[in-house]
């Protein structure tokens, strides 16, 4: 009688493509799709119980394939790497949610005591210090990235020996204790002076401009976050890992943080047209290149031949390694990318856009941003410029205010503006909440 443990295998020799030498391979036979494994019994058909599009994205959001766990690239060739987005809904515990949402509450609450709120937090001092050190927005800004990417890139080297040295969870909270609150002054400062530089061109009029900078910028955001899949992980409510992917968008290039930054930059450096957004381009694509090379460094560290391997198959520029021919796609590719975590991208990258009005007045309410100015006046009538958004001046308050005295009223957000002698680049006064807004006329 045959043994239960005499499965079908099947060994033949391969030439690989990567070694002048014939290496052995065990080739389990084609799979079926939805067939059960026989076993000397009769095979049963696995038959759809929904509809065919939710059952695509449930199998393939949960990490499921046609094929078994060792996903080919090539044929005759596993994966080295992790499988990009994969996200087992049956392995989900209710308690490590519950976790995460009071880390993220508590992490946001103190982001605002302790940086964000002027009254409380240091990080109106900050950016005042930094500001300090030129007049000029475009130097500030560069400043401040490179501040963060100090601070960012400088503790993503340290990881292995800090791991070490205070545990994972523990470094993962010194991280981003570190990085986010130098992020948030960055992106607050970038949003409230990307119109204060020299403009240069202005093309946001031309038809077709403001659809491209859209699209560009959606797709900026799948390849931005790609690392960020397991946000239990970045909560540290798992152990944080440092992870090798190679599927999904890693076919298309291995580092699409660095292109989804690269993308990003070029569209708004195009809407906005000035010298301010050429600094933060500048800045972030250099810090992102500088990412390149250390991410590859630190992924050769940990995993070390495994790495070569996959580094052969893929390549920095997007689509590089697929056009020679080093990167095979498979026939059911589209399935890496129908998964939950992409449409949860997908989702919020739609809710940010709609939501901008609401991120910019939260910003402007900061004050870390170039004042309202007069533009001109006339009698008791001036014109005057908001910082704004769209690339038009007066964009977000822009119009004709009457004078009460030599002072104009500008709504809660900014108090009174004081005349002064020179007309343009009249100053703010800080408003005291004491003093009751003008009755209206």
């Amino acid at each position: 009688m045959a043994s239960p443990l005499s499965l079908p295998i099947h060994l033949r020799f391969s030439p690989s493509p990567r070694f002048n030498q014939r290496t052995l391979s065990l080739a389990p036979p084609s799979p079926k799709p939805f067939k059960a494994p026989t076993f000397n019994t009769k095979p049963t058909q696995i038959t759809p119980t929904c509809d065919r599009l939710l059952r695509l994205i449930s199998r393939a959001s949960i990490g499921e394939a046609d094929t078994d766990a060792g996903e080919t690239t090539e044929p005759g060739e596993r994966t080295v790497g992790e499988d990009s987005a994969a996200f087992d809904l049956g392995q989900q515990k209710m308690k490590s949610w519950v976790y995460f949402g009071a880390i993220l509450g508590a992490v946001l609450l103190a982001l605002d005591v302790l940086w964000i709120d002027p009254s409380t937090g240091f990080g109106t001092a900050f950016v005042e210090a930094v500001g300090g050190l030129s007049d000029s927005h475009e130097v500030t800004l560069l400043l401040l990235v490179l501040i963060f990417a100090t601070v960012h890139s400088g503790l993503a080297s340290l990881r292995a020996s800090g791991e070490k040295l205070i545990g994972e969870r523990a470094f993962r909270v010194l991280f981003a204790g570190s990085s986010l609150p130098l992020a948030v002054s960055t992106i607050v400062y970038f949003i409230n002076h990307r119109y204060d530089g020299t403009q240069l061109w202005q093309v946001q009029s031309v038809p077709g401009i403001h659809q491209f900078v859209w699209i560009s910028s959606f797709i900026s955001f799948l390849f931005l976050y790609p690392s960020t899949f397991n946000l239990l992980e970045v909560a540290a409510v798992d152990k944080p890992e440092l992870h090798m992917w190679e599927t999904g968008i890693i076919r298309i290039t291995r580092h699409p943080q660095m292109v989804g930054q690269v993308i990003w930059c070029v569209a708004h450096t195009i809407w906005i047209g000035n010298s301010v957004a050429i600094a933060a381009s500048i800045s972030l694509i250099g810090h992102h290149l500088f990412g390149v090379w250390n991410g590859d460094r630190r992924l050769s560290l940990r995993y070390g031949e495994a790495f070569d391997v996959l580094k052969s198959r893929t390549s920095v520029l997007p689509f590089a390694a697929i056009l020679d021919g080093r990167q095979k796609l498979p026939k059911d590719y589209y399935k890496e990318f129908i998964r939950l975590p992409y449409l949860t991208i997908t989702f919020l990258t739609l809710g940010a856009y709609l939501a901008q009005p609401l991120m910019q007045a939260a910003s402007y309410r900061l004050h870390w941003c170039h004042t309202p100015k007069l533009m001109a006046c006339e009698g008791d009538t001036c014109q005057v410029h908001m910082p704004g958004m769209f690339g038009c001046k007066c964009a977000m308050t822009c119009g004709y205010v009457k004078m009460s005295g030599t002072r104009m009223w500008l709504g809660d957000m900014w108090g009174w503006l004081e005349r002064t002698s020179v007309i343009h680049g009249g100053m703010i006064e800080k408003r005291d909440p004491n003093e009751p807004a003008p009755r209206a006329q």
